[in-house]
């Protein structure tokens, strides 16, 4: 009797303390509960960026996308405009090319506004260059003075910069300093040796393997091509010397391709810059007859005159 009397007084004492440890754990559990949800939240975050970059690395876009509906796209295209690069075609310029910069400077100075956008939206540049630098693995600088380069040249030449542009992806990949076995030189593959007059007022044929020189003599080229075929098409098949060729081989086709993808991307369209018909290095043939430019024909008179000279000497 006196046991059970003892027991009952215990009793309460073990359920208080019972309630604490019950209550000690619940505690804990809603710790551990929050915790994991934190985890598994930012695990989440984790996989949803991780799916994200890879969309943007397939599909370049996008990422123009994100960036426009950042709050700091505006303010960083403000800094961009206000700190602009300098002029890197001027690093290999002669004095000629110098001289003719400045005038063309102080032109656009002048320029009304409305006529500045003859040399394409700022935006649509941008957009070129990125995507050029990213699909040929150039630093996005040069490309930028390149696409410059490009889009002045147009409007001298009155052709679209994005085929010009197209012409020197599939003839050098942008790489100013490429020779073909055949003496084409430089970005457009100029026949450096045929049209050297075109090249007396840039400094000489060594202005060949300069840029912007070569970048505007080969436009000229281009342009006088077109415009004695009639079509872009036979245009191409004249700048790559295969008008006696029934096919030239491709080299429109690739040409053509690059410029449709070209326009794509300066319109804000996602193009890959995986593309299939990625551009290869092409071999320029040897000129055709049909297509010798003035200064051959005087070249090959000159040599035939002398030759003659010698045998009337003998």
């Amino acid at each position: 009797m006196i046991q059970n009397l003892i027991l009952t007084a215990h009793a309460p004492s073990h359920s208080r303390s019972a309630q604490k440890e019950l209550q000690r754990l619940l505690a804990k559990k809603r710790k551990v509960d929050v915790l994991t949800s934190v985890l598994h939240t930012t695990a989440a975050f984790g996989l949803l960026a991780i799916v994200v970059l890879a969309c943007m690395f397939f599909n370049p876009g996008l990422a123009a996308k994100f960036q426009s509906l950042s709050p700091f796209a505006a303010s960083d295209s403000a800094i961009i405009d206000n700190n602009s690069a300098p002029d890197l075609s001027m690093i290999m310029a002669t004095p000629e090319l110098i001289a003719q910069n400045n005038e063309q400077e102080t032109a656009v100075e002048s320029t009304p506004i409305s006529n500045t956008k003859l040399l394409g939206d700022q935006r649509q540049q941008l957009l070129v260059t990125n995507w050029l630098s990213k699909r040929y693995r150039v630093a996005n600088d040069a490309i930028d003075m390149l696409v410059s380069a490009s889009y002045l040249t147009a409007k001298e030449t009155k052709l679209d910069p994005l085929l010009i542009l197209s012409v020197i992806a599939i003839e050098s990949r942008f790489n100013p300093f490429s020779e073909s076995p055949v003496g084409a030189q430089g970005l457009m593959q100029v026949m450096s040796k045929v049209h050297k007059d075109r090249f007396n007022e840039l400094g000489g044929v060594k202005a060949a393997l300069n840029p912007v020189a070569n970048i505007k003599v080969g436009a000229m080229i281009l342009r006088d091509c077109v415009r004695a075929a009639g079509s872009i098409e036979g245009g191409l098949k004249r700048y790559v010397g295969a008008t006696d060729n029934e096919t030239d081989g491709g080299y429109g086709s690739l040409v053509l391709a690059e410029y449709r993808r070209l326009k794509d991307v300066a319109a804000g369209k996602p193009v890959s810059i995986f593309s299939t018909n990625k551009p290869v290095n092409t071999v320029r043939p040897q000129e055709a007859t049909n297509d010798k430019s003035a200064d051959e024909l005087a070249l090959n008179k000159t040599q035939h005159k002398e030759q003659s000279d010698i045998v009337a000497g003998l």
